[in-house]
Formats: C-alpha cells, sequence, structure tokens
C-alpha cells in the first residue's frame, strides 16, 4: 500500500519523472553519439550505454529519493504515518521500492538511444544479466538517497544530492572511462560506488568474472549506507516525536 501511494504521489506531478528521465539520454545523445570513434565503435559505445545507464538511476535514485523523504518531512502527513504501527524498515522498503521503479523507467531512454544512434550492441543473456548487476549496485545510491533525505532539509538536500551526484558521476568514471584516467584518479575512483556499479554491470554484460575489489566495495557501501539510514531515521525520530 505504501509503494502504491508514493507511485501515484509522484506520478501526478509528471515533470518530477520526465527531468530524472531527459537529462542522462540528452547527455548519451549530445557527448556520445557525435564522437564517432565512440559511437561508432562497439565496445567503447557499449560501455558509454552502460555508464550513463548507472548514471540514470543514480540520479533518479538520489533526486526521487532524497527530496521526497526532505519534503515530507516538512509535511504533516508525515508526523501521522510515523504514527502508525509499522516498523520503520516498511516505509523505507517501500521507498526504496516505488524510487526503484522510477529509476529503471528512466534507464529505457538511454537504452533507446544507444540501440538506434551507436553501434553498441549486447546479446539477451548479457541484457538481462546486465539489469540484475544494475539492480543490485542501485541500492547504495537508494540508500544514500534516504539518508540524505533525513540528514538535511529539503533546500539543503537539492545542493548535496548535486553535489555528490555529478562527484560520482566524474570520479566513477561514468563521464569519462576509467582507462584515461592518470594513476591517482584510477586508485581513488575504485573507492567510489560510482564506479563499484559501473565495472560490475560491464562485467556482467561481458560476461566475465569481476574483480574482488568491485564486489568489496560495493557491498561495504550497501552495508555502511543502510546502517546510516537506520541511524538517521530514528536520530530524525527522536527528535521530533519524543
Amino acid at each position: 500500500m505504501h509503494v502504491r501511494a508514493l507511485l501515484l504521489e509522484t506520478l501526478r506531478v509528471p515533470i518530477a519523472i520526465i527531468g530524472s528521465m531527459v537529462f542522462p539520454a540528452m547527455s548519451l545523445l549530445f557527448f556520445v553519439v557525435p564522437n564517432r570513434a565512440v559511437a561508432d565503435d562497439p565496445v567503447l559505445a557499449t560501455q558509454a550505454v552502460i555508464s550513463l545507464s548507472v548514471f540514470a538511476v543514480m540520479v533518479s535514485a538520489l533526486f526521487n529519493l532524497g527530496l521526497t523523504i526532505a519534503e515530507n518531512r516538512e509535511k504533516p502527513w508525515d508526523p501521522y504515518l510515523r504514527s502508525l504501527p509499522l516498523p520503520p524498515a516498511v516505509r523505507i522498503s517501500a521507498q526504496l521500492t516505488a524510487t526503484s521503479a522510477l529509476s529503471f523507467a528512466s534507464m529505457i531512454p538511454v537504452l533507446l538511444v544507444g540501440a538506434f544512434a551507436t553501434a553498441a550492441t549486447v546479446s539477451a543473456s548479457g541484457l538481462l544479466l546486465g539489469l540484475v548487476v544494475l539492480a543490485l549496485t542501485s541500492i547504495p545510491f537508494l540508500l544514500l538517497g534516504a539518508a540524505i533525505g533525513y540528514a538535511f532539509p529539503s533546500k539543503a538536500a537539492i545542493a548535496v544530492i548535486q553535489v555528490g551526484m555529478f562527484g560520482f558521476a566524474f570520479a566513477g568514471g561514468l563521464f569519462f572511462p576509467p582507462q584515461f584516467f592518470p594513476d591517482w584518479l584510477d586508485a581513488l575512483s575504485r573507492f567510489i560506488p560510482a564506479r563499484h556499479a559501473r565495472e560490475l554491470v560491464i562485467s556482467a554484460v561481458d560476461g566475465t568474472a569481476p574483480d574482488l575489489w568491485m564486489l568489496a566495495g560495493a557491498l561495504a557501501w550497501t552495508l555502511a549506507a543502510a546502517a546510516l539510514v537506520l541511524w538517521l531515521y530514528r536520530r530524525d525520530e527522536g527528535r521530533r516525536y519524543r
């Protein structure tokens, strides 16, 4: 019931969905497609589509979840929902599920542009496995979005999300391939969740075994972000309802 209500609430403001769906696809259309050295190379084009698919999911997760939670905390409806006899995990999991659905919707334009305007190629099994891995690697972004929403008011949350979004994207190799990074930046990016997501999805699509640092990094960010969200939720609850 919580998931259904959250989806309906978002769908009543279509521009909130259109913005997160258009921006990643426009990035692919304006920065990758005109560069024929990349767009006509099946390997580079596929990696570019994967990178911007990760970016699309990340943007939707951070903005939709972070801003929604921050804004809801400033509305009188939120205290009523908190008074219901439900554990925090129910509300948090509902918000994560609803945002996940919107995040994958934002990836569809990227895949369409990649399919029709570049030489990107993928097998059916690679596409299916890539989507599964992308769903799993999106969990840290969802949790980080929730953490921002519980930690900051809405006006501050916008700034934090924007800085985090572009910081993760650039340092994680979503806008510029990591193989062209200097050594120090390549080493730093291995600690960024966007880099873990990018490399794990590429490995899934290519059918190759991922490196241990990718798996360890994604798991560490997931566990740390989950613990942070629960702590911030309880801190917010203690401050507002004691």
